[in-house]
This record gives C-alpha cells, structure tokens and sequence, in this order.
C-alpha cells in the first residue's frame, strides 16, 4: 500500500511552483520581442514563421525525452527532478543574456543566425525546466490537493506572461530606459527587460 503524501501549505505549494512564473516570463520576453530581435539582425518579415517553427519543433522533441529521463533520474544532493531545474535554469539564464546581444557574437557566422541559435537554445532550455515542473504536483501533492496545485500553478504562469510581456513598456515608460534610439541593433529596454527575465 502507498503511503500518503503529506499536505502542504499554501506557501510550500507557491514555492514549490514558482519556478513557473520565471518560465513564463522568459516565454512571454520572447514571444513579445524575438520577432523584433530577429528583424533587427536582418530577418525578413516574411521569413519570420521560419523561425518560429523552432518552438514547437524543440517542444515536440524535447520534452518527451526530458520527461522520460526525469521520471527516472534521482540525484544524492538534488533529488529526482531538480538537475533538470537546474540545467535548465543555466540555460535558460544563458539565452535570455546572449540573444538580445547576438550581433556581439558574429566573428563567424551572421548575427541572423546566431540570434536563431540562441532562440534554440532559449526554447530547449524552457523546455527541459516545464516538463519536470508540471510533474511536481502529481509527485509531492496528495490528490486532494492536486487542484490547488495546478490552480497555484495555472496562476503563476499568468503572472509571469503578465511581467514578461509588460517589462519592455515599463522600463522604458516608468523608469526611462531608452526604447528608440539611432544605430542601435536591439533597444536598451529590451535587452535590460531580457536580463531581469534571466
């Protein structure tokens, strides 16, 4: 026989699924301004759905195997499904930091193409941190609670697109950051919007 899971509070819940508020807000910066990104570096407008396709893409290949390997992994110091939070946080961190600062990167191939590697890597990375985490709730949560837990988490995700999508408008509109300024690839509001979500 199982043994029950014991109950959480409110709280444990809300931490246990905060980690979807910063996915959420990563998702929302590039869902708001990769297109913008993307144009600056030289993408064509009408070549833009090219690079989208790479978040379904990744999505379909990645999270599959992300959710085999962490149903199966256990970790002395971290446990079953927190090398995966971990990983894909650095990653994640990584994208958000390096893709508003493509152009910086092109001693070898175009900012274009390198601002398309890192879209890859921002995507694979979100990927390997979501999957583990919508696991969390059937992992450490009773069934009784599992609705709360999906709610809280349901709840986040809302937040973080909300601040994910608005930072470039609030950096620029409340605090001043300069969002329209000459021969300059990406505008400073993004690329400060882009290292708060990492």
């Amino acid at each position: 026989m199982l043994k029950e899971k014991p109950k959480l509070s409110f709280w444990q819940i809300w931490n246990m699924s905060f980690g979807f508020m910063g996915i959420q807000m990563g998702f929302a910066l590039q869902n708001g301004n990769a297109s913008r990104i993307l144009t600056d570096f030289g993408a064509n407008v009408e070549s833009l759905s090219w690079f989208w396709l790479v978040a379904p893409l990744t999505g379909m290949i990645i999270q599959p195997i992300i959710g085999y390997w962490s149903d199966r992994t256990w970790s002395k110091s971290f446990g079953r499904r927190r090398p995966f939070f971990l990983g894909g946080a650095i990653l994640a961190c990584t994208a958000l930091v390096l893709l508003p600062n493509a152009d910086k990167y092109t001693s070898i191939f175009p900012a274009l193409l390198v601002g398309a590697g890192f879209l890859m890597l921002m995507d694979t990375s979100f990927n390997i941190s979501m999957e583990p985490f919508r696991a969390l709730v059937a992992d450490n949560l009773p069934e009784s609670q599992s609705t709360i837990g999906f709610s809280i988490q349901t709840a986040l995700i809302g937040i973080g697109a909300v601040v994910g999508s608005f930072l470039p408008w609030i950096l620029a509109n409340w605090f001043g950051v300069p969002n329209n300024l000459p021969n300059v690839k990406v505008q400073p509001n993004v690329v400060y919007s882009f290292y708060i979500g990492a």
